[in-house]
């Protein structure tokens, strides 16, 4: 199948034919079954994509996507709209599934990384004696959570405060460590501390990076409105919605 045929489709659809060029298309469709079912499949896949285009950009990486993927898959042809056989069809269907996928995906869901902004440690201003919490505090703040983890775990058992146990989840959270690091939050979420509300954020950015986006959504409600970034609660329950 050639690629043209994918551009003639989405050409028509979008009223960007003469009236000579649709009138030869519409001809073409009534004597080929086979082309008027794929231009059906692509008419209704491009139906699924319209509220998801709402940018011309977007549009036009749609057409690029359409182009690049029938060069790589179809051999090129002279004619401008061409037979197609049955497991041609099969195979174009695929692919424009496959891409209208995508968009949805990359349009649909909110990224962990968008909303993840962990805050920096200062704890050596308050207990510059400390070692180890000297250490942890420089390793979290240069992103190096795999060895912050045991130096909190030290001090955890040496004196457990609400404070290095937040930071304690907050690296587990970015080693991927889900179980550990929501039993961490949890604990602090049944406290009274200053980082009550704190560790129910992070909870809902637990399961948001496990795309358990229910779950998420259902944490981020219970946050109360007195929360100091509430703003992003709201904005990320509305990318949820």
């Amino acid at each position: 199948m050639n690629e043209e045929n994918y551009l003639l489709f989405d050409q028509y659809l979008q009223n960007e034919m003469s009236v000579e060029e649709k009138y030869a298309f519409e001809k073409q469709l009534a004597a080929d079954e086979s082309l008027a079912l794929a231009f059906e499949t692509f008419k209704e896949m491009q139906f699924q994509l319209t509220n998801k285009f709402t940018f011309e950009k977007d549009r036009a990486a749609f057409k690029t996507n359409l182009k690049t993927i029938s060069e790589a898959h179809f051999r090129p042809s002279k004619a401008k709209v061409i037979q197609l056989k049955p497991w041609y069809f099969t195979v174009a269907a695929s692919v424009a599934i496959l891409i209208g996928i995508f968009f949805l995906n990359q349009n649909s869901n909110p990224r962990f990384e968008d909303f993840n902004q962990p805050e920096e440690a200062y704890f050596t201003e308050r207990s510059s004696s400390n070692t180890t919490l000297k250490q942890a505090e420089i390793a979290f703040n240069a992103k190096e959570y795999n060895k912050a983890i045991p130096l909190f775990e030290t001090l955890l058992k040496e004196n457990k405060t609400a404070e290095i146990q937040y930071f304690y989840g907050i690296s587990l959270l970015e080693e991927n460590q889900f179980k550990q690091s929501e039993t961490v939050f949890n604990e602090l979420k049944s406290g009274t501390s200053a980082y009550k509300n704190k560790a129910i954020w992070n909870l809902a950015l637990s399961k948001l990076k496990q795309k358990d986006y229910k779950a998420c959504k259902e944490i981020l409600l219970t946050i109360p409105a007195d929360y100091e970034n509430f703003e992003e609660v709201q904005k990320l329950l509305k990318e949820l919605d």
